[in-house]
């Protein structure tokens, strides 16, 4: 979940530099942890995610802006999907996972009483 909500802040800080500033990317992912380790060439998700970081990052700067700025918007939708779906299971498991405990808490204080 970490990871697409930074490349979602990520994208939408690229098309604002692409449109009214002129700064170099590595600059612009200093702020950001997971998207400097990718701009380095670091591999972060594995599978399909990761093939889909990989295509990102290999694509950015390698056309002229009014391209660059059409991919970014094309990328803002994808990224915006998969962002929603990884807050939505993030939600639905670190629940499960709450409910977990809490059952495993009361089997012992019944256990133990």
């Amino acid at each position: 979940m970490a990871v697409y909500s930074e490349l979602y802040e990520f994208n939408e800080l690229l098309l604002l530099n692409m449109k009214f500033g002129r700064e170099d990317m590595p600059k612009i992912a200093e702020g950001f942890t997971y998207m400097k380790e990718l701009t380095e060439g670091k591999c972060i998700l594995k599978g399909e995610d990761g093939d889909f970081l990989e295509s990102y990052i290999k694509n950015l700067g390698k056309t002229d802006a009014a391209s660059q700025i059409d991919y970014l918007n094309d990328r803002k939708v994808y990224i915006k999907k998969y962002k929603d779906e990884s807050f939505a299971d993030y939600k639905k498991y670190s629940s499960l996972y709450v409910k977990i405990f809490f059952m495993l808490g009361a089997l012992i204080a019944v256990l133990l009483a």
